[in-house]
């Protein structure tokens, strides 16, 4: 068996063609979708959950005081729609899944759009 070292100078193999190489491009990942940037959560407005029932939620779920989260329901309830926490995109995903297990009607969106 021989190397590919040994073998002599000007040969190019049996039939003498050469061997040509090409570079591929790999496309890059898009950075406004990376995990890292902002998503909002949103909740909306719905005809079903009582107002405190959404303060309480809001409490308990995001940590916020009872002014805070009564301010974030009256949003709800009065603009149709609150944005309640901008996190990267695996925790708003996390958010808006805790807000569909208490019957909250909840979307992402990346902050910005």
């Amino acid at each position: 068996m021989r190397a590919a070292d040994d073998e002599p100078e000007g040969d190019e193999g049996d039939d003498g063609d050469s061997v040509e190489t090409q570079t591929v491009s790999l496309p890059q990942p898009d950075t406004a979708t990376s995990l890292g940037s902002p998503w909002q959560v949103i909740v909306w407005d719905d005809p079903i959950n009582l107002m405190n029932y959404v303060s309480y939620v809001f409490q308990r779920l995001f940590g916020f005081s009872a002014t805070e989260a009564e301010a974030r329901m009256l949003e709800v309830h009065n603009e149709g729609r609150s944005v309640v926490a901008s996190e990267p995109r695996e925790k708003a995903e996390y958010f808006v899944t805790q807000l569909h297990a208490y019957g909250l009607q909840a979307t992402m969106e990346q902050a910005g759009d």
